[in-house]
């Protein structure tokens, strides 16, 4: 009996030794809370009289602390649907200065006047810095647009395996392309008509954030197959 009893009392003393080696941690208390939810219920008067520091009033309530952090989360949602509204405006004016083009695109007769509707587009209605045409056959047709270098290494780095490049150039492929080195960001676009390669349009902005790679290329991709099909049936 002394025996068990001596047990038992050590076993005690362990369970207290144990008890007072653990060390109370942010995470233990978060885990507590969400194992017990109900501990601000028995503690109602914890609640009201919980007092938090606050960088701009000093100290706070739990309540005001919610308060604040609701009124802070909703702030952000009305900041977010006001950039969604923003956003959806500039795709529908964009998205009918697109029609516009289009249907003044089909209406060109010959090679030159396309190459002058895409260069006006380029530069005056997009407010874009310049639009080049580089074509893998060469033309007898007699344009500022086109280029007259040989880039055919440029679509082979660029385009190879990808229908779009977004962003900057080395100054050896701008001057192919402009002529003169460019500030700012490119978009190439690869110009394709029936599984033919004709070339590859180059459009550049000064702004250097302007083409970026996470840029969405819906617009962008009905724009090439249709400028692909109108020159092909103007030039070849």
């Amino acid at each position: 009996m002394k025996q068990d009893k001596s047990k038992a009392m050590q076993s005690s003393d362990d369970t207290l030794m144990s008890t007072e080696d653990i060390k109370l941690t942010d995470e233990l208390i978060v885990s507590y809370l969400q194992q017990h939810p109900e501990f601000f219920n028995r503690q109602a008067e914890l609640v009201s009289s919980l007092r938090l520091p606050d960088h701009q009033r000093g100290t706070i309530s739990l309540v005001e602390r919610q308060l604040s952090q609701q009124r802070q989360k909703i702030h952000n949602l009305e900041e977010e649907i006001t950039q969604l509204m923003v956003i959806a405006n500039q795709n529908e004016q964009l998205f009918a200065l697109y029609s516009d083009l289009y249907l003044r695109l089909l209406d060109c007769t010959t090679a030159t006047e396309l190459l002058d509707c895409l260069h006006q587009a380029t530069t005056q209605l997009l407010s874009l810095d310049s639009l080049k045409l580089w074509l893998v056959q060469p033309t007898a047709v007699q344009h500022d647009s086109l280029i007259v270098s040989d880039c055919s290494e440029i679509i082979e780095n660029r385009l190879s395996k990808e229908q779009y490049y977004f962003g900057r150039l080395q100054q050896s492929e701008q001057e192919l392309i402009f002529s003169q080195p460019t500030s700012g960001s490119v978009v190439l676009v690869r110009l394709t008509h029936l599984q033919e390669d004709l070339g590859f349009l180059a459009i550049s902005s000064r702004d250097a954030e302007h083409f970026d790679p996470r840029m969405d290329t819906l617009l962008l991709g009905q724009f090439k197959k249709l400028v692909a099909k109108l020159l092909h049936q103007q030039l070849y």
